[in-house]
Protein backbone atom coordinates (compact mmCIF):
# COMPACT_ATOMS: atom_id res chain seq x y z
CA UNK A 1 0.00 0.00 0.00
CA UNK A 2 1.57 3.33 -0.99
CA UNK A 3 0.10 6.27 0.45
CA UNK A 4 -1.19 7.60 -3.11
CA UNK A 5 -3.41 5.16 -3.53
CA UNK A 6 -4.58 4.73 -0.15
CA UNK A 7 -7.05 6.71 2.09
CA UNK A 8 -7.97 6.38 5.33
CA UNK A 9 -11.54 3.83 6.20
CA UNK A 10 -14.43 5.79 7.63
CA UNK A 11 -15.86 3.72 10.46
CA UNK A 12 -18.67 5.75 12.61
CA UNK A 13 -19.55 4.49 16.08
CA UNK A 14 -22.81 4.50 17.92
CA UNK A 15 -24.02 4.32 21.43
CA UNK A 16 -25.78 6.71 23.42
CA UNK A 17 -22.73 5.54 26.23
CA UNK A 18 -19.53 7.31 25.15
CA UNK A 19 -17.85 4.52 27.44
CA UNK A 20 -18.91 1.76 24.86
CA UNK A 21 -17.85 4.15 22.48
CA UNK A 22 -14.24 4.42 23.57
CA UNK A 23 -13.95 0.80 24.16
CA UNK A 24 -14.78 0.47 20.50
CA UNK A 25 -12.18 2.58 19.25
CA UNK A 26 -9.86 1.77 21.35
CA UNK A 27 -10.10 -2.07 20.88
CA UNK A 28 -9.78 -1.42 17.01
CA UNK A 29 -6.91 1.11 17.39
CA UNK A 30 -5.81 3.27 14.07
CA UNK A 31 -5.20 0.23 12.36
CA UNK A 32 -7.27 -3.46 13.34
CA UNK A 33 -5.24 -5.81 10.46
CA UNK A 34 -1.82 -4.99 8.96
CA UNK A 35 -3.87 -4.97 5.47
CA UNK A 36 -5.65 -2.38 6.26
CA UNK A 37 -5.58 1.60 6.07
CA UNK A 38 -5.85 3.39 8.75
CA UNK A 39 -9.23 4.27 10.27
CA UNK A 40 -10.69 7.55 11.38
CA UNK A 41 -13.36 7.17 13.30
CA UNK A 42 -16.82 9.00 14.01
CA UNK A 43 -18.77 9.16 17.00
CA UNK A 44 -22.63 9.70 17.61
CA UNK A 45 -24.99 9.28 20.53
CA UNK A 46 -28.73 9.79 19.41
CA UNK A 47 -30.74 7.78 16.63
CA UNK A 48 -31.42 10.61 14.74
CA UNK A 49 -27.50 12.09 14.69
CA UNK A 50 -26.76 8.38 13.08
CA UNK A 51 -29.64 8.83 10.00
CA UNK A 52 -28.13 12.31 9.52
CA UNK A 53 -24.35 11.23 9.55
CA UNK A 54 -24.89 8.48 7.60
CA UNK A 55 -27.33 10.20 4.63
CA UNK A 56 -24.61 12.94 4.37
CA UNK A 57 -21.59 10.99 5.11
CA UNK A 58 -19.69 8.12 3.22
CA UNK A 59 -18.75 5.84 5.80
CA UNK A 60 -17.20 2.54 5.39
CA UNK A 61 -18.58 0.66 8.07
CA UNK A 62 -20.95 1.57 10.75
CA UNK A 63 -20.78 -0.31 14.41
CA UNK A 64 -23.81 0.19 16.32
CA UNK A 65 -24.53 -0.91 19.66
CA UNK A 66 -27.73 -3.00 20.02
CA UNK A 67 -28.75 -2.01 23.51
CA UNK A 68 -28.42 1.68 22.56
CA UNK A 69 -31.29 3.44 24.22
CA UNK A 70 -34.11 4.94 23.21
CA UNK A 71 -33.13 4.12 19.57
CA UNK A 72 -31.29 0.99 19.51
CA UNK A 73 -28.45 -0.40 17.06
CA UNK A 74 -30.61 -2.99 15.97
CA UNK A 75 -33.74 -0.91 14.91
CA UNK A 76 -31.47 1.64 13.63
CA UNK A 77 -29.42 -1.03 11.29
CA UNK A 78 -33.30 -2.11 9.71
CA UNK A 79 -34.29 1.48 9.49
CA UNK A 80 -30.88 2.06 7.60
CA UNK A 81 -30.59 -0.87 5.22
CA UNK A 82 -34.40 0.20 4.34
CA UNK A 83 -33.65 3.95 3.83
CA UNK A 84 -29.74 4.21 2.72
CA UNK A 85 -28.63 3.54 -0.83
CA UNK A 86 -26.17 1.51 -0.99
CA UNK A 87 -25.48 1.43 3.39
CA UNK A 88 -22.08 0.43 4.31
CA UNK A 89 -22.05 -2.86 6.10
CA UNK A 90 -22.88 -2.61 9.56
CA UNK A 91 -21.82 -4.12 12.63
CA UNK A 92 -23.98 -4.83 15.98
CA UNK A 93 -22.78 -5.01 19.33
CA UNK A 94 -25.06 -7.77 21.18
CA UNK A 95 -25.35 -8.26 25.09
CA UNK A 96 -26.63 -11.76 24.85
CA UNK A 97 -26.00 -14.49 22.30
CA UNK A 98 -29.68 -15.12 22.12
CA UNK A 99 -29.87 -11.86 20.84
CA UNK A 100 -28.21 -12.92 17.45
CA UNK A 101 -31.84 -13.27 15.71
CA UNK A 102 -32.22 -10.48 16.25
CA UNK A 103 -29.23 -8.99 14.33
CA UNK A 104 -30.15 -11.29 11.83
CA UNK A 105 -33.75 -9.98 11.63
CA UNK A 106 -32.07 -5.88 11.20
CA UNK A 107 -29.97 -7.06 8.32
CA UNK A 108 -26.75 -6.57 10.14
CA UNK A 109 -23.44 -7.89 8.17
CA UNK A 110 -21.76 -8.84 11.93
CA UNK A 111 -22.33 -9.26 15.32
CA UNK A 112 -19.93 -8.78 18.50
CA UNK A 113 -20.36 -9.28 21.78
CA UNK A 114 -20.44 -6.74 25.42
CA UNK A 115 -18.50 -6.72 26.76
CA UNK A 116 -16.10 -5.89 23.78
CA UNK A 117 -13.42 -8.75 22.99
CA UNK A 118 -10.57 -6.71 20.77
CA UNK A 119 -9.35 -9.38 19.02
CA UNK A 120 -13.07 -11.00 17.93
CA UNK A 121 -13.79 -7.23 17.17
CA UNK A 122 -10.89 -6.79 15.47
CA UNK A 123 -11.35 -10.00 13.01
CA UNK A 124 -14.93 -8.60 11.95
CA UNK A 125 -14.63 -5.55 11.30
CA UNK A 126 -11.53 -6.38 9.39
CA UNK A 127 -13.77 -9.28 7.47
CA UNK A 128 -16.08 -6.23 6.70
CA UNK A 129 -13.52 -3.39 5.72
CA UNK A 130 -11.29 -5.79 3.92
CA UNK A 131 -13.64 -5.54 0.49
CA UNK A 132 -13.52 -1.56 0.85
CA UNK A 133 -10.06 -1.93 0.89
CA UNK A 134 -9.95 -3.99 -2.44
CA UNK A 135 -12.48 -1.61 -3.94
CA UNK A 136 -10.06 1.10 -3.34
CA UNK A 137 -7.28 0.24 -4.39
CA UNK A 138 -8.86 -1.11 -7.54
CA UNK A 139 -10.73 2.49 -8.52
CA UNK A 140 -7.53 4.57 -7.17
CA UNK A 141 -4.87 2.87 -9.39
CA UNK A 142 -7.18 2.24 -12.80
Amino acid sequence: MTPETTRNLEVLVYSDDRQVRQDVMLALGKRPARDLAEVSYSECATGPALIGLVDKGHFDLLILDGEATPVGGMGAARQLKDEIFNCPPILVLIARPQDAWLATWSRADAVASHPINAVLLADAVTGLLRPKMTTSSTVATA
